[in-house]
């Protein structure tokens, strides 16, 4: 099948089609002009936009969630962060043992039963002595192994020992606890500085 060539307007449909198009109103009389595309060629290059974020990383705005199963900060860390309660200077001597415990306790090797009552009895009896610096050795705790899956701190008598100290009977006594000098036993043992006598 052959196509129709195309048919081109007479010069009189030109003129009838010029007649009607000027008796017409446009429907956009403020229409776009059209544009040169080789004035647009021509023209400089536009800048390229800043873009709004950078180095966006997902997640970055999310609030972080607590932790719901944090472990309990260590003694050590705990006794450092515990606020001073004796003098500054005194504290800082104690702690670079420079000051010269008057009394000392062994409970290394002791059960737990039988180093409790030991410790009161000893703090008890420091204090009425008019002692200030006291040593409680408490040792540094032996690792056992096949403890098993759930986790168990080193040093029983160790961690046990600063809350003993916090209760009754020798809570109002005892005025700072301390981790001990390399030089009076590191971490094996405690510095207790006791309140004066009233």
């Amino acid at each position: 099948m052959s196509r129709r060539k195309p048919r081109h307007l007479s010069s009189e449909e030109k003129e009838l089609w010029t007649k009607v198009a000027d008796t017409t109103t446009a429907l956009h009389p403020k229409a776009a002009k059209p544009v040169d595309p080789a004035k647009v060629l021509n023209s400089k290059p536009r800048k390229k936009p800043t873009p709004l974020q950078t180095d966006f990383v997902i997640g970055q705005l999310a609030k972080p969630k607590p932790r719901p199963n944090s472990l309990a900060p260590s003694i050590t860390d705990s006794l450092q962060t515990s606020p001073v309660q004796m003098d500054a200077k005194s504290f800082g001597k104690m702690k670079r043992g420079m000051l010269v415990p008057e009394g000392r306790i062994d409970l290394h090797g002791m059960t737990l039963d039988q180093a409790h009552p030991a410790l009161v009895n000893f703090i008890l009896g420091s204090h009425s002595a008019g002692k200030r610096l006291v040593l409680v050795i408490t040792g540094k705790g032996k690792v056992k192994p096949g403890d098993g899956p759930i986790p168990a701190r080193i040093g029983v008598l160790k961690h046990q020992v600063p809350q003993w100290l916090q209760q009754q009977p020798v809570k109002p006594l005892v005025l700072q606890v301390a981790q001990a000098s390399a030089k009076h036993g590191g971490s094996g043992a405690y510095y207790i500085y006791l309140r004066r006598q009233r």
